[in-house]
């Protein structure tokens, strides 16, 4: 006869703050057993959510900071990206091999998540969450409660720790099971479940790969500059970024360095801030304060007054107005 333990087993969660994320917890929770969660943040998807769905259940929240693991396996991953960046079957191998890690120091005996078989034709086949078991270190580990009696059993299910009669076989992309059963656990406020991650917009994902392109090191403000204002690629060391609204702006100074940026802006015009990471050459500069004029209400007509501050101090300069819309040169179309 099985030894079983129900009830006295703690499990870590990855949690990115969905209904699934909610249910998975709930239903092991219903067993009486311990559940935590932890959660990943890099600047291309935040803790926001996860945040606000431990707050609601009480289920207690590990944040972690994984930027610099992040981007080296971002750089190659192993299964490549889907549509746009984002590998997303690399990504929760290497999820769940740091939650294992955590697993293994804090004395819990499994790892859950609340994927679902066949909710994404990429990233949540069977063989797909297979891929992301053996590669993530801890196979037989990872339990998914809500599709538990479509896959193959786990580790803490034979050693009886966790009930398997009371796990789910949710398969597919419909909702109204995870609806159904949000209704039975009281939970009438929780997000849609789009996508948080930044690697599967287009736009951002094109710029990032210009960044990749185009640089060696990637330092986290320029991962988080890739959000907003326009973006245009130069030469192959040059970037200018023109906000676009006045929150852009504020954006955009935000992660601005005076020690290694220009920063261009307006003298008696309203404007954009422009910046240009790691500064330029000096025609470089004057470019980028002919675009600032371009994109401010000065007269089109006339020379504009531009501040331009680099490392090495701060000057006025008179340019016309510029705004790049076809290539020209060396310099592209916005990216």
């Amino acid at each position: 006869m099985m030894n079983t333990n129900f009830g006295k087993a703690k499990g870590l969660g990855l949690c990115s703050g969905g209904l699934d994320s909610i249910l998975s917890a709930l239903i092991l929770k219903k067993q009486g057993l311990t559940v935590e969660w932890i959660t990943f943040e890099t600047p291309f998807f935040s803790s926001e959510k996860a945040r606000q769905a431990s707050c609601h259940t009480g289920v207690p929240l590990t944040v972690k900071e994984i930027t610099p693991v992040y981007l080296e396996m971002l750089k190659n991953p192993r299964c490549g990206y889907g549509k746009h960046m984002n590998p997303c079957m690399d990504c929760h191998a290497l999820m769940f091999r740091l939650a294992g890690e955590i697993m293994r120091e804090r004395g819990f005996d499994f790892l859950f998540s609340g994927e679902v078989v066949g909710q994404r034709p990429m990233s949540q086949t069977k063989s797909s969450l297979r891929y992301v078991e053996k590669h993530s270190g801890f196979d037989g580990h990872i339990l998914r409660p809500l599709s538990a009696k479509r896959l193959p059993e786990t580790l803490p299910e034979k050693a009886g720790l966790v009930n398997r009669e009371e796990l789910l076989d949710i398969s597919g992309r419909s909702r109204k099971p995870q609806m159904r059963l949000a209704k039975e656990f009281g939970i009438n406020d929780y997000p849609t479940p789009a996508g948080g991650c930044l690697l599967t917009d287009k736009g951002y994902s094109i710029r990032l790969r210009d960044l990749f392109d185009h640089q060696e090191t990637y330092p986290e403000r320029e991962l988080h500059l890739l959000k907003h204002g326009r973006h245009f690629r130069a030469d192959s060391r040059t970037k200018i970024i023109v906000g676009r609204t006045q929150k852009d702006n504020e954006h955009i100074l935000e992660y601005y360095r005076s020690n290694e940026d220009a920063l261009i802006r307006m003298k008696s015009f309203p404007g954009p801030i422009v910046l240009m990471p790691h500064g330029g050459a000096k025609e470089m500069i004057r470019l980028g304060a002919s675009i600032c004029a371009g994109y401010s209400k000065a007269p089109n007509h006339i020379e504009a007054e531009v501040t331009v501050a680099t490392s090495n101090g701060e000057e006025t300069v008179q340019v016309m107005g510029m705004r790049p819309k076809l290539e020209t040169g060396s310099l592209k179309l916005e990216i």
